[in-house]
């Protein structure tokens, strides 16, 4: 029976359902984590210590890991785990992102560098070290602009800013996010910088797909209807099949597509958001993983399968194409914790789940936990599902449903 090495942190929103994908077709699994996990569902050698910070020693501890135990495949279930899954699937030669295309696309800064010199359309860019004098950087700058730390996601760190004044604090605001995680020395090759890009108008979507030998196969566009004018950008809802025109929508297909090969993703999930300004398409970010937090949960194709299903299927070489997204409309909202401090309760659930269309809602904070909204904060409240037979049904269940609830969070 085949072996599928997943990469997750101990707090992992994805863990679980790579897990249930896992079984599902009927493969071993060991979870791999820079934390002790207890499951206690799996079988002994399936569990191994690995870090995201020293990279080439996690990955020489995988080789001998598979020296007992071989591996069919190796998988992250989110972002800081893709360079060490690229790393160890080159050195055991398995399907996966080439490394160096993984550097490229978690690199805002390197993204922005190789697909401009590929004659990509791209926003002006500049990137600054923390340690510049805000003020001058900020006198050279055209506003409006958007400063982004290189290696955050999720819209995490990421601040808008019109004038000199609101870049300076934005500058701030955004070293200070970076010195208290201590990004510099979480992940491989990221450097205490901040890029600093034209703030691109437009409409926001998302593209999830899985890129095969070269070939993107989209798996659904997502739109977020919500405006994403900053100065922060907050994401709450996304709902699929997109609104946008069919043209539109194969504009966006083909210049994901583009991105890709520029970048060298060639052999895995991707995750893509755009901006669509008229006839005017443009890359914010191209991830080479799977859709964050329970969004996946949205995401179901016929014959049944998860998204999470289809990724295992590519990496372990089984069939994976055939599969169609399930007719009708379906969303998440990402519930926004409203302000800092000790959450008390979370009221008027019982209220939004009566709400015609919703399907589900999950809090995963639970009372008495510090909460900590964004920028600064890297959590969300939980999720909202909904499904229905169109995307204007979906939005309004799960705006609804929203308005229903009661966050009653306690100043710390």
């Amino acid at each position: 029976m085949p072996r599928v090495l997943l990469l997750f942190a101990r707090t992992s929103y994805r863990a679980d359902a790579f897990l249930l994908a896992a079984r599902r077709l009927g493969v071993d699994v060991t979870a791999g984590s820079n934390h002790r996990q207890v499951l206690a569902d799996l079988a002994p050698g399936s569990t191994l210590s690995v870090g995201v910070k020293d990279v080439d020693r996690s990955t020489a501890t995988i080789v001998r890991f598979a020296s007992d135990y071989p591996l069919a495949a190796i998988v992250a279930a989110e972002d800081d785990f893709t360079p060490l899954a690229a790393a160890a699937s080159e050195a055991l030669g398995l399907t996966h992102h080439p490394r160096e295309a993984v550097r490229y696309a978690r690199d805002k800064a390197l993204m922005r560098k190789r697909l401009s010199a590929a004659g990509v359309s791209s926003p002006w860019f500049h990137v600054a070290s923390l340690h510049d004098d805000p003020v001058g950087v900020a006198s050279e700058t055209v506003f409006p602009c958007v400063l982004k730390p290189l290696s955050l996601s999720a819209s995490r760190g990421v601040i808008r800013a019109d004038a000199p004044d609101e870049f300076v604090r934005a500058w701030y605001r955004i070293r200070g996010i970076l010195e208290e995680i201590d990004v510099a020395g979480r992940s491989e090759g990221v450097a205490a910088e901040i890029l600093i890009e034209a703030y691109l108008p437009g409409r926001e979507v998302v593209v999830e797909g899985i890129v095969a030998g070269g070939e993107l196969l989209t798996l659904a566009i997502l739109d977020k209807p919500d405006p994403m004018e900053g100065p922060l950008f907050e994401e709450t809802i996304l709902v699929t099949p997109s609104r946008l025109p069919d043209g539109v929508q194969d504009d966006i297909v083909s210049f994901v597509r583009r991105c890709a090969a520029h970048l060298g993703l060639s052999d895995g999930p991707i995750h893509a958001e755009l901006r669509v300004d008229a006839d005017q398409v443009s890359l914010l970010e191209i991830g080479p993983r799977s859709i964050g937090g329970r969004c996946s949960a949205i995401l179901r194709f016929d014959p049944e399968a998860a998204l999470e299903e289809l990724i295992l299927r590519h990496a372990l070489g089984m069939p994976f194409h055939g599969f169609v997204r399930e007719g009708g409309a379906a969303g998440v909202m990402m519930l926004p914790i409203p302000r800092g401090g000790v959450l008390r309760q979370v009221g008027g659930l019982e209220a939004a789940l009566e709400v015609p269309g919703i399907e589900g809602l999950e809090i995963t904070i639970t009372p008495g936990q510090t909460v900590v909204p964004l920028p600064e904060g890297n959590r969300y409240l939980g999720f909202l599902f909904a499904r229905a037979e169109t995307p204007d049904q979906v939005e309004t269940a799960l705006r609804v449903a929203h308005a229903r609830m009661e966050v009653e969070v306690e100043p710390a």
